[in-house]
Order: C-alpha cells, then structure tokens, then sequence
C-alpha cells in the first residue's frame, strides 16, 4: 500500500489520497491516531503536510507504526532556516534537518532522548536534497523505517 498524506488537489496515481477535507480517497485527521495497521504499508508520500500537524513525536511515531520496516517515508517541508516555515497561519510544527536527529536510527540525539520523550521511531536516512525557493530553504527526506520484527 503507498499512501499520500495530506494530498489537498495533488492526487497520486497508485496512491491511497489522504486529507482531511475533500477532495480525497479517503478523510482522516492526521492529527489522531492514524487508521492502517501496524507494518502494513509500503511507502507514505508526505510532501507539504508534517508542519500542519501539532504533535512531531506522534506525526513521525505513526508513521514508523504504519510502515512496513524497510518502509519508505519520503518528506517535503520548508526549514526553519527561511520564511517560508513561518507565513503560513497554518504551519503549527516547525522543521529543519536537525529535526529528525530525534528519529534517526544510531543518532546521538535519538539515543539520547528517545525513550523518555516517548520517541519510538526509527528510521535510517536514505537520501537528502535541500531546494532554494522564494519561499526559503526546502528539505526533501527519505527516510526508511527501521524495525525488529
């Protein structure tokens, strides 16, 4: 199963097209608990959602829970490094590459702070690209889910 998070209009052949309101295959309110299974699906296409998510520990525990391990989580977000991360009214989360040292597999701060700050994903970093836009800096991740089954 691949998944597209948060498609607002982008819809995505070959993709389950998720958003809270229409258009969309499916409503769901990424903010709660999300509604696959665990280790049930196979990539989650999240370009231009996580910052409109509250909670970064629940955003990226259920999307580790959800992924198969090996599992491809693919971000698109603008960095705290530019305006861009900040203009929006609703961007309520804000990211920039050190972000996701909380969630990185063997990295000092996921090792560090993990447990207690309830953290239980882990993921291994397959690829990075940061993007200059108008807006300011982008940070396109792929990260794989990293999981002992």
């Amino acid at each position: 199963m691949k998944i597209n998070l948060g498609c607002h209009e982008r819809h995505l052949t070959g993709y389950l097209n998720v958003d809270r309101v229409p258009p969309a295959d499916l409503i769901v309110d990424l903010s709660e608990l999300w509604p696959w299974a665990d280790s049930t699906v196979d990539h989650l296409f999240a370009h231009d959602i996580i910052e409109h998510l509250p909670n970064k520990i629940r955003t990226m525990n259920e999307a580790w829970r959800v992924l198969r391990p090996e599992g491809i989580l693919e971000i698109a977000v603008p960095t705290t490094d530019g305006p861009g991360a900040w203009q929006d009214p609703t961007h309520v989360s804000y990211w920039n590459r050190r972000s996701f040292f909380y969630y990185e597999h063997g990295n000092f701060a996921r090792e560090r702070f993990a447990k207690s700050y309830g953290i239980t994903a882990s993921f291994r970093v397959l690829g990075e690209q940061l993007e200059q836009t108008p807006d300011g800096p982008r940070l396109s991740i792929a990260l794989a889910a990293v999981k002992d089954l």
